[in-house]
């Protein structure tokens, strides 16, 4: 069934579908018919000589400048080509195909004024496999993400760059092969298409979706280096966290505690600390807050794809045309610049829980960082040195977008999100955070190994994937090769889909 873009129910995991999976899309009938409402309207109001800007006015520092008829007809063109103005290497197809789809929702409100023309053909672009050639870089995050989107506008006009069947190509050529006629723009059609902050909204939208699951992996991680260290399970009560009220603490500590379930630990069996270190009792609390602080973006991110981002917006039932800044990316970059703080944070929780299962003084009887032969065979012991480096980058990308807005367009833009700048870093925030739960994932399988007890049904499960791609460290190695699998299998999520399976869905 294809996903329904009506403008009032788009989720994160549809977009997430459309974006990876390419689900197929179709608009709303009833959107349609509220585009063609509205269209009707700006048409009548053209008629009427009545000014409306970036129609039949310039824009930013020109918004006074009047155009006559003729320069109505051709200003969309000119403003499509100076506002393709971006730099660098294409973004992900992925990336390109979410803001599309978050385009297509923002015109189904039929609040925007543009052509139905232009909405279908974004629409047959994203079930045809047409993706606009897109530079990463050249957003300030508000009038919108105008060069990437001004980008993917250009094949509105036959023109520009695309990604069809694997290859890339001119806008027409991937327009022709796919079978989609060109409809080229008229009066407010290309500021329709370009006016929102759907790029760096599309992009969160999806980091938000490898959050979510990266917060679980660490939630597994941690259980597994909680066991091996014979860790004290009275932190994770459920009740504990209950009575200071934190959701995200809540859900954290039950989700260790669902991992651990069938340990001998839980059973009262092992002898541990009557009180453990910060970097294990504190888990649920830390991830626990990165959990809030996701879920807080989360809402402001959605509420973002099913929103009216434009400017102006017409409203039919009134004939009333409203200017604004409903393109300003701060309601997004804000959040999203906390949400990947809180990602960073749980990382840096992780490398203190590795640091205990190789640091001899900490590490509750385990060999020496995790060697055999101790002083011959250094084991995991450089691999803290990479997680450290990791960590280091995350902090330096974790400085706020948000507060860093330069004015732009003779001081008419004074005052930019920069959501764009802190989508990126976060896309770079995550790619670490693989690599770090990654070596505490290693690490911990290593330890349990060398432990004789029973272990969890989340936790041995876990062990029996990584071991499907990292092998136990007898002797020495180079650990570059294992680090990087262990990177891409929780990037992949596979260890959450295995345990989830053995152990029941996580909250």
């Amino acid at each position: 069934m294809p996903i329904i873009l009506d403008g009032s129910s788009l989720t994160i995991e549809k977009l997430a579908a459309i974006a990876r999976g390419n689900e197929k899309v179709e608009l709303a009938p009833e959107a349609l018919e509220r585009i063609k409402v509205c269209r009707a309207m700006l048409e009548e109001k053209l008629a009427n000589k009545e000014i409306m800007y970036g129609t039949n006015t310039g824009i930013g520092e020109f918004s006074e400048k009047i155009l006559n008829e003729e320069q109505v007809k051709d200003f969309q063109k000119y403003l499509i080509y100076n506002h393709a103005a971006g730099i660098g290497e294409p973004l992900p197809i992925a990336y390109v195909r979410a803001a599309l789809a978050g385009r297509v929702n923002v015109h189904a409100h039929g609040n925007s004024g543009c052509r139905p023309e232009i909405t279908l053909t974004f629409v047959e672009m994203l079930n045809k496999g047409v993706t606009p050639v897109v530079s990463t870089k050249g957003s300030v995050g508000a009038s919108g993400d105008l060069a990437p989107m001004a980008q993917a506008a250009l094949l509105l006009m036959g023109e520009g760059e695309a990604f069809y069947d694997g290859t890339r190509m001119t806008g027409s050529e991937a327009m022709r092969k796919a079978g989609i006629k060109i409809p080229g723009l008229q009066a407010r059609d290309g500021l329709a298409a370009i006016n929102g902050s759907n790029v760096l909204t599309a992009m969160s939208a999806l980091h938000i979706y490898d959050m979510e699951r990266f917060i679980k992996q660490a939630e597994i991680a941690a259980a597994m280096t909680i066991e091996a260290l014979l860790g004290n399970l009275k932190p994770y009560s459920a009740k504990l966290h209950e009575l200071r009220g934190f959701n995200g603490a809540i859900v954290s500590a039950k989700n260790i505690m669902q991992v651990l379930e069938g340990s001998d630990l839980t059973t009262g069996k092992m002898k541990t600390k009557v009180q453990d270190a910060y970097s294990m009792r504190s888990t649920p609390q830390v991830i626990g807050a990165a959990r809030d602080a996701i879920a807080y973006a989360r809402s402001q991110v959605e509420i973002e794809l099913n929103g009216v981002g434009d400017n102006p917006i017409f409203i039919p039932e009134d004939k009333l045309t409203l200017t604004g800044a409903n393109f300003q990316g701060s309601p997004v970059s804000l959040p999203m610049d906390m949400a990947g703080a809180a990602i960073t944070m749980v990382c840096v929780l992780s490398e203190r829980r590795m640091n205990r299962l190789t640091n001899p003084a900490l590490s509750q009887g385990l060999p020496d960082f995790l060697a055999h032969e101790p002083g011959f065979y250094s084991g995991m012991m450089l691999s803290q040195y990479t997680a450290d480096h990791l960590i280091v980058e995350q902090r330096i990308l974790s400085a706020p977008a948000s507060i860093q807005s330069i004015p732009a367009a003779a001081d008419q833009e004074d005052f930019v999100s920069m959501g764009m700048n802190t989508a990126l870093k976060n896309g770079q925030i995550l790619d670490n955070a693989y690599g770090v739960l990654g070596i505490e994932f290693m690490a911990a399988a290593q330890a349990m190994d060398f432990r004789q007890f029973l272990p969890g049904r989340g936790t041995n499960r876990a062990r029996a994937v990584i071991r499907q791609y990292v092998e136990h460290l007898e002797v020495d190695r180079p650990l570059y090769n294992d680090h990087n699998a262990m990177k891409d299998l929780v990037k992949r999520g596979e260890i959450l889909d295995e345990v989830e399976k053995a152990a029941g869905e996580l909250g």
